[in-house]
């Protein structure tokens, strides 16, 4: 067999199996610098959407201190007021990133914040003096964010 009559590659088989891909497949060339798009259709950057993780996480940490002041200040109202405004980070977080992970991110800063306050110290003073009103304000905000981390998402009316 002469080396004229070997076969020749198709432009579609490449030997770099990375480049093939949905971007081959569909015609289109791959757009490496394009970032991936989040579920609701809006272009969102890895980068960003870790700020965001951070952001909220911080957030969460500090709600849960308010939280834990705020519902044994005003007992009644304070703890409507406390996990209303936990209820609105975590639902916030939800539809600031798209993904049940900003619930997580609010919610491990809440409950990390929480339960640093509920240990006190060794003389015997801590914020959370062990009435039913912190047992509300701490299963009541992980059962909101459970609520929130399983909401689903309605898709977005087309343009």
């Amino acid at each position: 067999m002469s080396p004229s009559s070997s076969p020749k590659p198709s432009p579609d088989s490449s030997p770099d199996p990375s480049s093939r891909g949905r971007a081959a497949s569909s015609g289109r060339p791959a757009a490496p610098d394009r970032p991936a798009a989040a579920s609701d259709g809006f272009p969102v950057p890895r980068t960003a959407r870790y700020v965001w993780y951070g952001l909220l996480f911080v957030l969460g940490a500090l709600v849960g201190a308010a939280g834990a002041l705020v519902q044994a200040a005003w007992l009644p109202a304070g703890l409507l007021l406390a996990l209303l405004a936990t209820g609105g980070l975590f639902y916030g977080g939800l539809r600031a990133t798209g993904t049940q992970a900003g619930v997580a991110a609010a919610g491990g800063g809440w409950l990390l914040a929480v339960v640093l306050l509920s240990f006190g110290r060794p003389e015997g003073d801590g914020v959370f003096g062990g009435g039913v009103g912190e047992l509300l304000f701490l299963f009541g905000g992980m059962g909101v964010a459970v609520m929130c981390a399983t909401l689903v998402r309605l898709p977005r009316p087309p343009r």
